[in-house]
């Protein structure tokens, strides 16, 4: 089979950041990478959990909400995927992120669709490991510039 495009970058430099993933058509995809992969552990699974419902709320109500597909963690559990309609400009991207993390770091009150009926595993949730995390992420993600979507290359 071929290799997809994810299992190209070099895992072993990697930093935390935010990565223009891949471009299919119409939808850009892009990496935000919580943790350096294999040097740091993992986001732990009720943070990635809370993080996932806050900001893919967040993100489905913003101005660009109908040019967000998916918002959603990587299995290996050092980041999310994000993918917008090329409608979206890099710059604006990051300024969302900025302001989905912030939205986080800063969240108090009941996490959207958590209870039985709405979620598949709504026990599993932890809101001041999400915070903690979002806040670390804003601090990566401060001054960000398009011209640092570019995946690192040795």
């Amino acid at each position: 089979m071929k290799k997809i495009a994810s299992f190209t970058i070099d895992h072993t430099i990697l930093p935390k950041g935010l990565y223009t993933s891949r471009v299919d058509g119409d939808c850009v995809t892009y990496d935000i990478r919580m943790r350096r992969p294999n040097k740091e552990p993992v986001l732990e699974n009720g943070a990635v959990h809370t993080l996932e419902h806050l900001i893919a709320t967040f993100v489905r109500n913003s101005e660009y909400s109908d040019s967000v597909v998916y918002f959603g963690p990587m299995g290996c559990r050092t980041g999310f995927y994000f993918i917008v309609r090329d409608t979206v400009s890099p710059g604006q991207v990051i300024s969302l992120l900025q302001n989905a993390f912030a939205f986080c770091a800063d969240f108090s009150g009941e996490v959207p669709g958590v209870s039985e009926k709405e979620c598949g595993n709504w026990k599993d949730h932890d809101l001041d490991g999400a915070k903690k995390e979002a806040a670390a992420m804003l601090k990566v993600l401060e001054g960000w510039k398009t011209e640092q979507l570019v995946y690192p290359s040795r």
